[in-house]
Parts: structure tokens; C-alpha cells; sequence
């Protein structure tokens, strides 16, 4: 598989979950989690058995929210620690959710007419509220983003919420990995007994960090239960471009900042990083999906960048005949303002003779025409494509072909940009589902 700068990021998180310093944080959750398998002697008897698998952002809202006075709770985490994904996903900068309206939220969801109850159900507005309640200040960053103030690390984040769930009645079973269904349809596990359960909710996420417990292996399990699911793809992923040798001995690792992306009729504006890989950054991968969906039935796809979005064509070109200089790449840097990655980008995606022509070029610089070969590897994105079809589940997540069975968060096929999306797509569907299910039998 190709490397890429995003797979180096991703083995650093991942060395920083496992260091001293993230052991010691953890500490505290583990023994405070282990401590509630010892749940107090209530009657139980008339209380529906609920297990949860998973232990995810959806699964940890689902859990802080559920009624355990109605529920007698369990969650399962195959691995012995929980909320692995969430601390891989906040190391550049925990972005928690969108500061925009509803209406213009809903739009980065796909397919909206899915995800839009669920918003509006749990808005943007909502989830700052709830972490609020829970000790989670947020602030507003740079690009509408909304972070947790700055002196909360991720870490301390996710301790916050599990000190909550901690002092509620959940029966905590970790490094417990869930292996199907026995011969009754109870939940059986690597290493302990089957579980018995009145109803269950799925929240193992798609298919990638496998290294977080994400593994897709559920996949099959589901499958041999009549659920369709859909292949498993890379999302919010790099992109394969054949870079000249020259070009990428140069600029590897270099940014592409404040630049606009057009694939067909769809566009976002952003950030590129130039990897040995090809492109990733939010600017691409807010069209991951449309750019997949096409790479199923093409070779390659092409996409346009526009090296100075802020400027017509008409303001570049007055600028370029005003530029009073013989050398035009000292006309593209200093009276255009395009650093050198940017002149590299352009020279190699663009015929020499356009640089002849300094109407054409103008143009050229507007839309750059790059070449995609193909998308990376689902280990190395930051989220999958795929999951259980959506037909499979009802309008409050529940399996229409395995009773009392619902399924949320990542391993449901829907799609977000980073920026927030997806993290307030899961945690929305956490919340929802718990409010259904607390309002059951009502």
C-alpha cells in the first residue's frame, strides 16, 4: 500500500494513545469503569436487560443518556480501553462539531433525507449544551470549527464523559470481543459467558484505524443474518496522483492553503497537503465520496483547483499585464502571490506553451486540471463508506430482520466531511436512539 503523510500521522496518534502519559490518564477510567461490573443489589427483575457494543462517541452519549432505572445496562469494548477512535481523531485538535445553522449542517450529510430528523433532533446547538452540562467548555475556532477550550486535552475530554457513565448503574465489561450469535441468539464473546439481552445496539464503527478496534469484522456476522451491507470504503481519505519525480523531491509535505476544489458540479474550498501519495486535506476530502463514487466505474477522475479563489480571472489578468516584469514565474510569485508549491503544481499539470499565452494562463490558474488515479487505503482514512444498508434498519435504527437489534454510528452507511460532521452524527444518533428507547412502553 502506498504510503502517505496522513498513515504517518496516523502511527504517531496511535504510538501517543499507548505512551506513559496516556496510560496514566487512563488508569483512573479503567479501575472507576471495572469498579461498576460490582453493581449494587437492586431488583432487576422487572428492568429489560439492554447491552451495547461498542464503545465509540454514539455508544458513550447512548450511554450517559439511557434510563437506568429502566434499563439494566452493559457495555461491551473489545478493547480495554474505551473511546480509542475518539483520541486518534482529537490528536491534531478535537473538533467536536459545526458552528452554522441547521439547514446549512444538514447539507454536508449524505443522504440528508436520512440524516436530517436525526440533526434536527440533536443540533449543533445541542451538543455544545450537553458538553457544557457535562464540564466540556467549547470555543469557536478558526473556520466556524468548535473545539474544547484549550487547556482540555482530548484525553481529559473523554474522562470527563466517562466519569459521568461511571457513576451511573452500566455494567462495564472490557476487552470483551463480541463473535456473533449462539445456537439461542444470545451474544456470545472470546472470553465469557453468552449474554442474554432484551435489546441490543451495535456501535462498532466501519472499517478504518483498525488499530482502534474498527475493523469491520462485524461485517460478515450481519451478513449471515440476511443484513445487507455495503463494501467497505475509504472516506475523508488522500487521493493517488502521479507526481512528476521532480515536483515531489520539492514540495512533499507542503500545503496548498486557501485554494477551491471543483469535481463536476460540486465544490469546497480548503486545504490541500501534497503527500508521496498524492493530495489529502480537507479541501478533497470534503468530495471523497462523489470522487469514490465515480472511481467505481472510471480509471481516473479529474478535478479542478483554483490557486486564488478570491480573484476573477479578470483581476489576475490586469494584474499579470501590470506586473511590469520579463519573467513570468516572477510575475506568478511576486504580483500573484502563488508560492512555490502552487507554481510547481501549476507547471506540472500545464502545457508548456500556456505559459506563453498569459490570457490562458490566467485561466489555467482558476482550474488546474489534476489527474486522480485512485483512492487510498481504508487503514489510512479517516472514516469508511459502507456499512448496513440504510433499507436494513427502521427510522429509529432498529434491524428490521433481527428483533430488538439496532445499529448505530459508523457502521450505518451514511457519509460526512471532517470539520465536526462526524462526530455529531454519531453523537446525535447516540442521543436520539436513547431518547426512543427511554420513551418506549410510555
Amino acid at each position: 500500500m502506498a504510503s502517505s503523510l496522513f498513515a504517518n500521522h496516523i502511527s504517531q496518534r496511535i504510538i501517543k494513545i499507548s505512551s506513559p502519559e496516556y496510560s496514566k490518564l487512563f488508569h483512573y477510567n479503567i479501575l472507576s469503569l471495572k469498579s461498576q461490573t460490582q453493581i449494587s443489589n437492586h431488583v432487576f427483575s422487572e428492568m429489560k436487560k439492554l447491552t451495547i457494543i461498542g464503545g465509540g462517541p454514539a455508544a458513550l452519549i447512548l450511554a450517559a443518556e439511557l434510563d437506568t432505572t429502566k434499563y439494566k445496562v452493559t457495555l461491551c469494548e473489545r478493547k480495554k480501553t474505551m473511546g480509542r477512535k475518539f483520541l486518534v481523531a482529537g490528536e491534531g485538535g478535537l473538533n467536536l462539531t459545526y458552528n452554522s445553522s441547521i439547514e446549512e449542517l444538514i447539507k454536508r450529510y449524505f443522504p440528508s433525507d436520512f440524516m436530517a430528523p436525526i440533526i434536527r433532533q440533536f443540533t449543533n446547538k445541542d451538543l455544545i449544551n450537553w458538553l457544557n452540562a457535562h464540564d466540556i467548555p467549547t470555543f469557536i475556532g478558526s473556520s466556524n470549527r468548535v473545539f474544547p477550550e484549550l487547556d482540555l486535552k482530548p484525553i481529559e475530554v473523554l474522562n470527563k464523559i466517562l466519569g459521568f457513565i461511571s457513576g451511573r448503574e452500566i455494567d462495564f465489561k472490557l476487552g470483551t470481543k463480541w463473535v456473533g450469535w449462539d445456537k439461542e441468539g444470545q451474544l456470545s464473546f472470546e472470553d465469557i459467558d453468552a449474554i442474554d439481552s432484551d435489546i441490543v445496539i451495535f456501535a462498532m464503527g466501519g472499517s478504518s484505524w483498525k488499530v482502534t478496534g474498527s475493523d469491520g469484522g462485524w461485517k460478515k456476522l450481519f451478513e449471515e443474518r440476511g443484513v445487507k451491507v455495503q463494501p467497505f470504503r475509504a472516506a475523508n481519505c488522500a487521493f493517488e496522483i502521479d507526481w512528476d519525480k521532480d515536483f515531489i523531491e520539492k514540495h512533499e509535505g507542503k500545503p496548498l492553503k486557501n485554494i477551491a476544489l471543483t469535481y463536476a458540479n460540486h465544490f469546497s474550498t480548503g486545504e490541500l497537503v501534497i503527500s508521496k501519495f498524492g493530495l489529502e486535506g480537507n479541501a478533497i476530502y470534503a468530495l471523497s465520496q462523489k470522487i469514490q463514487d465515480k472511481l467505481l466505474t472510471q480509471e481516473s477522475v479529474v478535478i479542478h483547483l483554483d490557486l486564488k479563489p478570491t480573484m476573477s480571472v479578470e483581476q489576475l489578468r490586469a494584474k499579470y499585464k501590470n506586473a511590469g516584469r520579463a519573467k513570468v514565474t516572477d510575475i506568478l510569485k511576486k504580483d500573484l502571490n502563488l508560492d512555490r508549491t502552487s507554481i510547481g503544481l501549476l507547471k506540472q499539470f500545464t502545457a508548456k506553451a500556456t505559459f506563453s499565452n498569459p490570457d490562458l494562463l490566467m485561466e489555467t490558474i482558476k482550474s488546474v486540471p489534476v489527474t486522480i488515479k485512485s483512492a487510498g487505503g481504508l487503514d489510512e482514512a479517516i472514516s469508511s463508506l459502507g456499512g448496513i444498508a440504510l433499507e436494513e434498519v427502521d427510522e429509529n435504527f432498529q434491524c428490521k430482520k433481527i428483533p430488538n437489534t439496532y445499529a448505530i454510528g459508523e457502521m450505518l452507511d451514511w457519509y460526512a466531511p471532517t470539520g465536526g460532521y462526524l462526530l455529531q452524527g454519531c453523537f446525535s444518533m447516540g442521543f436520539v436512539l436513547a431518547k426512543y428507547l427511554n420513551g418506549l412502553d410510555e
